[in-house]
């Protein structure tokens, strides 16, 4: 048995039943961030378990690191240093966890005593050293009426604010360098006009397409991009849990594809996990310095005249929509009246494309296939999300059809997706994500996005390696 992907499987469901029961204890554990969190510190314990006991990659903890007694079993230690990691991150589910250990095919005997006993150490000091991290409530912050401005979604007024300050008072994992955006495209310059016409047309709620004016209507949202849209979301719901969840499911696959060892499987998982706990802290640190509204409020405002900073006007302009809806993230597994909704958070960067490019650059760094352009570590793969799985369900309790995709682009082509299906369900500005260039294309040479975000987290950490010394601190 491999014990890394066995316990990173336990990993991802701890993710999904907390953010199926909601138990209080496991707040710091849910939306992105803490899932982000939670998945990189398993992980890195289970990273520096094997290969405190098996060099061969210098240890994340480095002069922190418990020693290992000779002949400790790599296996037992990995387990053990999950399974304490896991307990105190989602607390509420020890039972699973425990049944899962005695599961995990480990024997009685000096050897796994004394892996137990390292991986036991190790989880400890790593537990240890986020102990100050900040946790994911609003910590004071208060709604601007300023234009621009995040507010709440109007169908979800009471939304509570995610993880204000996390972002700025959370140190890194690996990254050397607290890598920052610059400010996103502003109303009257093509970048923005172009990202609200895209957003109306493409990420408009079903029930008012017919209302989009007739510049728009030829490009309404299709039917496949609804489909990448609910594909890409894992919006912290019922039954799925959040987008670390999915991408760890791909790398999964991707891994298997690739033969992996469980060394492999060791590094793997603990480059992609450190840089996804990054691309949070820092997509979040951007979000609360920008500020910016999400479609739903900047669509319905867009006009002077409108919000509460409004002004007077005889007319509203042509691209003012003030019944505008989004299709919205999906309320996945929550029947009875829910309705899709906007997160509750500020929209630029994009999470999804942030962490998610994090995660699927250092796969391809991983496998040597690091260049910002098609590569071939899809080739062959099908995959199946679980909002689209035949199982889950929408808001009016009906299964959703089964649909599986292929990525002849390989993982470039999941990161661009992955960012534009937040346009698809309205939730994002297209250069929340990345913007095109005169190809279409992803534009790099624009420091603007969470794709170019998260492509320079990663490349950060395969530059400099997945050391905790090196990383850089908080911002305040």
């Amino acid at each position: 048995m491999d014990q890394i992907l066995y316990w990173n499987a336990v990993a991802l469901e701890a993710d999904r039943t907390t953010h199926t029961t909601g138990a209080p204890a496991e707040a710091g554990s849910r939306g992105p961030c803490g899932a982000s969190r939670a998945l990189a510190i398993v992980h890195l314990a289970m990273h520096d378990a094997y290969f405190g006991i098996h060099p061969g990659h210098d240890c994340y903890l480095g002069t922190s690191l418990p020693r290992a007694a000779v002949g400790a079993s790599s296996d037992a230690a990995v387990a053990a240093a999950a399974h304490s990691a896991l307990n105190t991150l989602y607390p509420a589910q020890r039972d699973y966890f425990n049944d899962r250990h005695r599961a995990a095919g480990l024997a009685a005997g000096q050897a796994n005593g004394d892996g137990h006993a390292f991986g036991l150490a190790v989880a400890g000091a790593l537990l240890a050293l986020r102990r100050g991290d900040p946790g994911l409530g609003d910590d004071g912050y208060v709604y601007s009426v300023d234009r621009l401005h995040h507010r709440p979604d109007p169908v979800d007024p009471a939304q509570p604010v995610y993880a204000a300050y996390y972002g700025a008072h959370s140190h890194l994992f690996a990254a050397t360098t607290r890598h920052h955006l610059a400010p996103p495209p502003q109303p009257g310059t093509a970048l923005y006009e172009s990202a609200l016409r895209q957003v109306r047309a493409k990420g408009v709620a079903t029930h008012l397409m017919g209302a989009l004016p007739e510049a728009l209507r030829g490009a309404r949202r299709t039917q496949d991009e609804t489909a990448k849209g609910m594909f890409w979301a894992y919006d912290g719901v019922k039954g799925l849990g959040t987008p670390p969840r999915l991408y760890n499911q791909i790398v999964r696959r991707v891994a298997d594809a690739q033969h992996n060892d469980t060394a492999k499987n060791a590094r793997l998982f603990a480059l992609v996990n450190a840089a996804m706990a990054d691309a949070a802290i820092l997509a979040w640190y951007d979000k609360y310095v920008y500020d910016l509204w999400r479609p739903v409020v900047g669509v319905r405002e867009h006009d002077a005249s409108a919000g509460p900073a409004g002004t007077g006007a005889e007319l509203l302009g042509p691209d003012a929509d003030p019944e505008w809806l989004p299709l919205g993230a999906p309320n996945t597994n929550n029947p009875g009246g829910k309705v899709n909704r906007t997160p509750q958070f500020p929209s630029y960067p994009s999470g999804h494309a942030t962490i998610g490019s994090a995660a699927f650059q250092s796969v391809r760094h991983f496998y040597r296939q690091g260049a910002h352009r098609p590569d071939n570590l899809a080739a062959g793969l099908e995959f199946v999300s679980d909002e689209l799985d035949g199982v889950s369900t929408d808001t009016n309790g009906v299964a959703r059809t089964r649909v599986v995709r292929r990525f002849p682009g390989g993982l470039w082509e999941m990161i661009k997706e992955n960012s534009i299906s937040r346009v698809f369900l309205g939730v994002h500005w297209n250069y929340d994500g990345w913007i095109p260039d005169a190809s279409g294309e992803i534009d790099l040479s624009k420091n603007i996005g969470g794709v170019r975000l998260g492509l320079d987290i990663a490349d950060d950490i395969a530059a400099h390696g997945l050391t905790a010394a090196r990383a850089a601190g908080p911002a305040a």
